[in-house]
């Protein structure tokens, strides 16, 4: 009690000396008298009375800026200090309603914030911890460094996925233009002019921007895993495989690599995927793993290609995925990749065949007719093939229909041809008469 009495006593000259100090605008004496007090009640352990006086000085009468940011900074240094976690909760609620809507220490709300997510993701309340973050808008805070708030945003993507907020976790996700991650740090480093606000040192806690473009795209395949979106899943790899400290390290890039080809092969075909086939390829260090190179070859080359030999040969190295970083392909992986090499020779056959019965057709890519006329159905409504099925007939014709002024204009061509070869024709024949009455006179 008598240690109470003397901390009250002490407390309270300390607020008639802040009083005077802030009546008088003294910046200095201002701000050393509210943290003396907010360290008094530190070094006494009174966690209550501190939190009661961070409130009161806050709201003091034409309380100056500096002293409340003075304040709130150093109350954050004794958050790891707390006893407990309701301490520390307490403490952090506290200092986060001081911060509220006051854009000098908008920074420092936004560390509170992403604290106390952090508490509520460990007591598994990830909904909560989600909806704590989304109350921040970083990209907004112009003193805020720009590595802290990609951290941030990063952090609420991630939180989202974990509560399988896919929307919300695709919309925080376009804050960030990944062009940024090509940036020089070193070059972006200009001395502030006068007026404008000075950015802030990052925390000590947050990543590189090499290290944050890798967990950007580690979340974005998460993002696209949900949707089966095998193209932006392979993009965000061959992202990760384009940063230097992957590229050094062959432990990181082979795995990556290896997801690389797998992705590809599992994408539709397009322009796309299939300029990206075609620059991987390329890539030397595809030597290093011939296998992939191999099955990569196979898909782009224009032949038919045997399902059962394929999964035969590629079968185990499909199911080693799991093992690797990076983890499985997918539920659906080993469907859709049977589902790609049908694709593939249905357009192998299109380029050999203007016409062709069902039932050949069915015994090249050996499957039964109605499931050559379903696959057939979705590449034609996919615009990836032109294609129309006589069905009584039983034939299927791959040319495209031509109007009546491509049939002309082909006519005409034709028929340009023919006479010039008739031309050539004529003068060869003329030709050899002269060399031959020439020999006769001779």
């Amino acid at each position: 009690m008598e240690g109470d009495g003397k901390l009250e006593a002490q407390i309270g000259a300390l607020l008639n000396v802040e009083k005077q100090m802030r009546q008088a605008g003294d910046v200095a004496s201002t701000r050393k008298a509210a943290t003396d007090i907010l360290q008094l009640c530190f070094e006494a352990r009174a966690w209550k009375t501190l939190n009661e006086q961070i409130v009161l000085l806050s709201k003091r009468r034409g309380q100056l800026k500096q002293a409340v940011q003075a304040m709130v900074q150093q109350a954050m240094q004794y958050i790891d200090q707390t006893p407990d976690l309701d301490t520390k909760i307490e403490l952090i609620k506290t200092l986060n309603s001081v911060s509220a809507g006051k854009i000098y220490v908008e920074i420092e709300r936004a560390r509170l914030i992403k604290k106390l997510a952090k508490i509520k993701e460990e007591q598994q309340l990830i909904g909560e911890a989600a909806d704590l973050m989304q109350e921040v808008a970083v990209e907004t805070f112009g003193a805020m460094a720009k590595t802290e708030k990609i951290a941030f945003i990063l952090e609420q993507v991630r939180l989202c996925l974990d509560h399988k907020d896919y929307v919300r976790a695709q919309i925080l996700s376009r804050k960030i233009n990944p062009r940024v991650f090509e940036a020089d740090p070193s070059k972006e480093k200009k001395k502030a002019k006068e007026g404008e606000n000075v950015v802030e040192e990052p925390a000590a806690d947050i990543p590189s921007l090499p290290e944050l473009k890798q967990i950007y795209y580690q979340l974005m395949i998460r993002y696209y895993s949900h949707s089966n979106d095998y193209l932006e899943i392979c993009r965000c790899y061959k992202a990760i495989y384009e940063i230097p400290s992957v590229k050094e390290d062959p432990a990181q890039w082979i795995p990556v690599l290896r997801k690389i080809c797998w992705y590809l092969v599992l994408s539709p075909h397009d322009s796309m995927q299939s300029s990206l086939h075609n620059s991987t390829l390329e890539d030397k260090n595809l030597s290093e793993i011939p296998h992939f190179r191999l099955l990569l070859k196979q898909l782009i080359t224009m032949e038919v290609i045997q399902w059962t030999a394929l999964w035969n040969t590629f079968k185990d190295e499909f199911e080693n995925e799991k093992n690797m970083p990076g983890g499985t392909l997918g539920d659906k992986a080993a469907e859709d990749l049977k589902l790609r090499v049908i694709e593939h020779n249905i357009l192998v056959v299109s380029k050999y065949y203007s016409r062709i019965t069902l039932k050949r057709l069915a015994v090249l890519l050996c499957l039964d007719i109605q499931e050559v006329e379903k696959h057939l159905s979705e590449m034609v409504v996919s615009k990836a093939l032109v294609a129309k099925i006589d069905r009584p007939m039983g034939i299927v014709c791959f040319q495209p229909p031509k109007d009546s002024n491509d049939i002309l204009n082909s006519w005409a061509s034709n028929l340009e041809k023919l006479l010039d070869l008739v031309e050539k024709s004529c003068h060869q024949i003329h030709k050899e008469t002269m060399v031959h009455k020439a020999a006769l006179k001779a």
